[in-house]
This record gives structure tokens, sequence and C-alpha cells, in this order.
């Protein structure tokens, strides 16, 4: 517990004053003044994180924790259970949608096992395994609070240690059947809404199925009952062990002075519950689009972010990730090539224009 009481404490606001020096030079881009919309946004803010106008060397790593979830035995997935031990297997082969993303804007994976319900013999994934597994949310807690601190701290551990290598970009993604179900349970406890409005279909659920898990959650609060002012006793008692690593990755990079982006849905849970816990980490995590999830939106709201794209995607896996890098070092590459109107003789020429005008 101390050492996440320590990464909070260290968290600090952004630079703002190289986020006004960041908006002198775009405000002075050859330009209409606003006409790059969130492009100019994001450049500003990545002033403001790093304390550097330009960032043009971004080392990028998308975290994967994975991990089972108890509540699968309650039918709340379309997928067997065994399906997180062969997706986070496949993530070393490079054959997953977040591999072949990752690869085309060629960021790093880092995967790790935080509580998957089989052994790996393989040096590919991070065995940070802290159980094999969450308990039935619908029955009692998934987890004791130490389980969930030890969960979080993994996750700044991990961050550390990628900064310590040189990312300075990082993105966030998860595997585990049934995290929907923990999500949505997250989110609920964490805001006044109702499961009715926040439970999506997941991975392809029946209408009867859909309804079916809409109550599983509403059982998970019940029983449960989550402090809806302690983010840790909520991951703790409706959460999970992918939710509370990635909590602790958004955590780490804030203390670090690292931009990280939320994938989807599941992310977006873990990142609510870091700014629950710090709300100066809201400003070092950028959303990288909206998941079809139909809490989604809600999540955005109860952060107070906009993501960046709408793609109709509800993969997960951190695939949401890529597309964000691109965006985010766009904004970077826009910051160090593109001209001043001093640099394109705009400002001269207006001028010559005026006065000849009034010379006539």
């Amino acid at each position: 517990m101390e050492f996440l009481r320590d990464s909070l404490k260290q968290i600090q606001p952004l630079y703002e004053e190289k986020i006004e020096e960041a908006w002198q030079r775009i405000d002075n881009l050859t330009k209409p003044i606003g006409s790059l919309g969130t492009l100019e946004k994001i450049a500003a803010r990545m002033a403001g994180i790093t304390g550097n106008l330009v960032n043009s060397r971004l080392k990028k790593n998308i975290v994967i924790m994975c991990a089972d979830n108890g509540v699968v035995e309650e039918g709340v997935s379309a997928c067997p259970k065994d399906i997180t031990r062969i997706v986070t297997e496949n993530f070393t082969r490079g054959i997953t949608g977040v591999c072949v993303f990752a690869d085309m804007v060629q960021a790093d994976l880092t995967v790790v096992d935080i509580g998957v319900d089989a052994e790996f013999n393989n040096t590919k994934i991070i065995n940070k395994k802290i159980m094999r597994g969450t308990k039935n949310i619908a029955k009692g807690p998934a987890m004791e609070y130490r389980e969930a601190v030890e969960a979080i701290e993994v996750g700044i551990a991990i961050v550390d240690e990628l900064v310590k290598k040189g990312y300075n970009l990082l993105g966030t993604g998860e595997m585990g059947i049934a995290n929907t179900t923990t999500s949505a349970a997250v989110l609920c406890a964490l805001s006044n809404l109702e499961p009715d409005v926040v439970v999506g279909k997941g991975a392809g659920l029946t209408e009867e199925q859909y309804r079916h898990k809409i109550e599983v959650v509403k059982r998970a609060l019940d029983v449960n009952k989550p402090n809806q002012n302690d983010p840790i006793d909520v991951l703790a008692k409706v959460g999970g062990l992918d939710i509370a690593g990635l909590c602790g990755c958004f955590i780490g990079a804030a203390k670090n002075r690292v931009p990280i982006v939320i994938d989807g849905f599941i992310s977006s849970a873990a990142a609510l519950c870091a700014v629950r816990l710090n709300p100066k980490i809201k400003d070092y995590i950028f959303p990288s689009h909206l998941s079809a999830e139909p809490g989604a939106i809600y999540m955005m709201k109860e952060i107070g972010l906009e993501p960046m794209l709408n793609l109709n995607m509800r993969l997960g896996e951190g695939s949401g990730c890529p597309f964000a890098f691109f965006i985010i070092e766009a904004s970077q590459k826009m910051m160090r090539d593109m001209g001043s109107f001093e640099d394109a003789n705009i400002v001269n020429n207006f001028l010559i224009d005026i006065r000849e005008e009034k010379a006539i």
C-alpha cells in the first residue's frame, strides 16, 4: 500500500507555461487559428505533460493485463473461459488484432499474466499472477482489498520499468473473458448509473443472455455494496485483476510524466478508478476511440475526456491504441515541421498588400 500511496503523491500538474508556449506556436503556424482542431489540443497537452514543445522520438508500448473473472460462471459471456488463456498466448505470436495494428505503428507489447487461471511456459508473458482468477462477484467480493492494491501496484511497477527502458508513449489493453461485466459493475459503482443503461452484449450475447447479464450486475452491486468513494473498494468487490492492473498503469504513467492511451470500455474503467484516486491523472490520459459498448460514452463523461475516434470497435486487447498513437505522432509532426506565418512569408506579403491598398 505504501508504494501506491507514494506513487499517487508524486503525481504533479501539467507544465502550464509549456502549454501556453505550445499554443503560441500552434496559433502562429501557417493555418487559420483552430483549424486543426483536436490535433492542436493534443499537441498543447503533450507539451504540458513532457515539458517539450516537440516530442519527436516516441517509443511506444501497449501494456496488456490478462486475468480471468469468476463471474464467467454466471453465463455472462458467449465465449468459454479458456479463451483468456488462448488469447494471452496468441499475443506473443503476433496474430491478434492488437498485434497487427501495433506492428503498423512500430509499437511494442508487454503481456502480463496478472490473474489467468492457467500456467504459462512462455518467456514473452510476464508472470505477475496474484491469483488464478477472481471470485464470482454475483456471490461476493472479487478479491480482498489487499489483493486489489497489489494488482494496482503491479501496474505501477510495470510502467516504472518501461519508462526506464525509454518508452515515452503508453497504451492499455486487456484480456479476460467476462470483463465487460466487471467493467459495467465498476462504472455503476462509481456513478449513479443503472446497469440497464451501461451493460452491453459484450462478445455477442443473445437478448435473453443480455437481460441476464444486467441482472447479474445488479446482483453483484446489491451483494457487495461497493463504496462509491473508495475506488479500491470498488475494484476489490466488483472489479477484476486486469482492471486493477491497468489502473496502476495510469497511475504509473502520470507519476512518470508519460502520456497514456485508453483503448476501450475495460481500460476506461481502469482509467476512471485511477482518476478518482487522483484527479490530476486525467491530464495524462488520451482516449483512443469510443467503444461500441453502450456504457462507453458514460465512462468518458465520468472521466471528463473525449475519444479521438468512433470506429464502432469493441475488440479490446488494446487494439484502439495504435490508431491514437498515429494521431498523437501527427500532432508532433505538425509542431516540428509545419511552418509559421513568418516562414511562409504570409505576414509580410499580407502587410505589403495592405499598404498597397492604402496607397491606392
